[in-house]
């Protein structure tokens, strides 16, 4: 248990941070709702591929519950540990016993937890209010859109490790973020792109998320692909978690 004592203080501390910031909580679990609602007016009237029992918003709304938490939870845990260090909590709390790893482990908890709520969120608006149609579950969704928004935590954390500001912790969300949306399957199938894109798209965890959706949309049981992709997403997770203790500076530059 003492040994436990600073990772459970440090989650603690984010989440009273998260429930007092409206805004933050905001972003994290209204912006994906209203999104899924701006997708399903946008695809409303727009006709489906003939034949074909799922429509384009079904098609395309069950990626974006993948993209979506990923891409809110990388810019969140980016700039809210830029904003830890710039502040100088960051330096002060490294020169307490916390580590690293306890510091990181408590944030990417407390960010999970979010995500989790995150998730679940998109998934009753996308599924119960807008009436999302899958083959599968809409638990196996929420629980591929709670990996996936876990995975964007640690790239978050990672990315914040190279920035000095707020301003350059946002500037890698083009560069980690965009190639991911432009190759994972959303706009082109990936078996469709040129090799050496399809190669690259291999190595990009959302690729895996939006493979794991895909499976879930057309089959009704969950699939040994699905859960490979599942497993790959959170490796993938953990890699960057623990990148980013090995990369976190204790003093601010």
């Amino acid at each position: 248990m003492t040994t436990l004592r600073p990772y459970t203080a440090t989650t603690g501390r984010i989440l009273r941070q998260l429930r007092n910031d409206h805004r933050t909580v905001a972003m994290i679990l209204v912006v994906p709702a209203l999104l899924m609602t701006l997708l399903y007016f946008i695809y409303q009237d727009a006709p489906g591929p003939p034949h074909a029992p799922l429509t384009m918003f079904d098609r395309v709304g069950i990626t974006m519950l993948g993209i979506l938490p990923f891409i809110v939870m990388f810019l969140i845990t980016a700039i809210a540990m830029q904003r830890e260090r710039t502040s100088g909590t960051l330096e002060r709390l490294l020169t307490t016993p916390l580590s690293k790893l306890d510091l990181l482990a408590g944030y990417g908890s407390a960010f999970s937890l979010a995500a989790a709520a995150q998730a679940a969120v998109a998934c009753v608006v996308a599924f119960w209010l807008l009436g999302l149609t899958a083959a599968g579950s809409p638990g196996w969704v929420m629980l591929i859109a709670m990996v996936d928004a876990v995975c964007g935590v640690g790239l978050g954390l990672l990315a914040s490790a190279f920035a000095r500001t707020e301003f350059q912790a946002v500037q890698f969300m083009p560069v980690i973020v965009a190639p991911q949306i432009f190759l994972c399957g959303l706009l082109v199938p990936r078996d469709r792109l040129p090799g050496w894109l399809e190669a690259i798209s291999n190595v990009m965890p959302l690729s895996y998320a939006v493979d794991a959706l895909q499976q879930v949309s057309v089959h009704a049981e969950p699939t040994g692909a699905m859960w490979r992709d599942i497993a790959v997403v959170a490796g993938f997770a953990v890699v960057a978690l623990g990148l980013a203790a090995a990369t976190l500076r204790r003093r601010t530059p």
